[in-house]
């Protein structure tokens, strides 16, 4: 039997007594995951990626690892929500406009100590105060850097939009503001370099846009860590207690770890690895979060039908957003009609192996969004499930 196999036998086995759809996450491959992260990170602390992760028990097992320190958080909602449940040190990633939230952060000395908020416009800035309710607390701040490669002038960008702090005098004038304005103090400046750790470079049967996707990245990793370096000079300059600079994403650990001005590095979808890390050639991963459809009709030959599985990832839509087919090895979707709101065609020889009831497994093709679709996570060591932990779903938490 291949590797695949016996993971399905495994699995099967595991969940013998689960209905689908249900989900799985590996934890020998979850935990193997987290030992390649350390060792690419090369000693640096990694900061865990909560969007990727999505479930406070397996937050808290990484966290227990050595080499991991922090969490790095989507919503402000959910960091008072993490802070409040004990995580102690916690980055929100994005700014946010929840007034009530930065009223509660600004009121609690615990959650003000424990929670940091991103920053890229003064406006942010009167935001909060305006939003305050008379809570006096410091409020821990982070910049983040543009990281985009602006290649002829500037008239072509690649890379996520995000922050509009692209040179390092931007992000000095900004920590300046900061450190200007009572009530505030600025603690870390953060950049993702997504155009490197979010895009792939070994697409299948794209060999001419896999070698450009290449090319594009050795320049960008080059132009990144030299403008890094400069901004972390220029804002510790205004602010010489910073106290991190974060950077990085699954896709790029070695390559920014080995940058000096980095200090931490951020990563969450590398514990799970979904589709999309199929297509790099900086590091190979295991398999850790599944999802199960039972098969609910055979409509012929080489055909047999599952239950739901239309889970789009964010993004571009394309057939790169959709889960794929994984256990058995050989099921396709039809053309015709993909992965179903209610029900999905799968085609392929191993079809005629299925009855009605097994499950086929599929894996997402991003990693956190995976626990919007389920309450629980099954956590299986061999081929048993040795614990069923709630997703944010599962605690009725939904932040987005």
């Amino acid at each position: 039997m291949t590797g695949r196999a016996l993971d399905r036998a495994r699995y099967d086995r595991a969940t013998a007594h689960l209905d689908a759809p249900c989900a799985i996450v590996d934890l020998e491959a979850f935990d193997a995951n987290a030992e390649d992260l350390r060792r690419r990170a090369g000693g640096k602390p990694i900061r865990v990626a909560s969007k990727s992760v999505r479930c406070r028990a397996l937050l808290e097992r990484v966290l227990a690892r050595e080499g991991f320190a922090g969490i790095m958080s989507y919503t402000l909602a959910e960091s008072l929500w993490l802070a409040r449940s004990g995580f102690d040190d916690v980055l929100l990633a994005y700014p946010s406009t929840d007034r009530a939230g930065y009223a509660e952060l600004a009121g609690d000395p615990k959650l003000a100590a424990a929670v940091t908020v991103m920053v890229d416009d003064p406006a942010q800035l009167r935001l909060i105060d305006d939003a305050r309710q008379g809570g006096r607390e410091t409020v821990r701040v982070c910049l983040e850097l543009d990281t985009s490669l602006r290649l002829l002038g500037g008239r072509v960008r690649v890379g996520a939009r995000r922050s509009p702090l692209h040179s390092p005098a931007q992000v000095a004038e900004l920590a300046r503001a900061v450190q200007r304005r009572p009530g505030f103090r600025l603690v870390g400046v953060m950049a993702y370099e997504a155009q490197i750790a979010g895009v792939g470079d070994a697409l299948a049967g794209r060999p001419l846009r896999s070698r450009a996707i290449r090319l594009m990245q050795a320049v960008a990793k080059k132009e990144i860590a030299q403008r890094r370096a400069e901004v972390v000079r220029a804002v510790r300059a205004v602010a010489p207690d910073l106290e991190f600079v974060n950077g990085g994403g699954t896709g790029s650990v070695q390559h920014t770890a080995a940058e000096a001005a980095v200090t931490e590095i951020a990563a969450g979808s590398g514990l799970y690895v979904p589709r999309l890390f199929d297509d790099y050639t900086s590091f190979r991963g295991r398999p850790a979060a599944l999802f199960a459809q039972p098969v609910v009709r055979r409509p012929g030959v080489g055909v047999v039908t599952v239950l739901g599985g239309g889970y789009p990832a964010s993004g571009a839509a394309g057939r790169d957003r959709l889960p794929v087919p994984y256990l058995p090895e050989g099921l396709r979707y039809d053309p015709q009609e993909g992965a179903g709101e209610v029900q999905t065609p799968l085609l392929g020889s191993p079809a005629d192996d299925l009855l009605l009831g097994d499950k086929v497994w599929f894996r997402h093709a991003k990693a956190g969004e995976l626990c919007e679709r389920f309450d629980a996570l099954h956590l299986v060591s061999g081929d048993e499930v040795t614990a069923t932990v709630p997703t944010y779903r599962g605690e009725g938490r939904t932040f987005l």
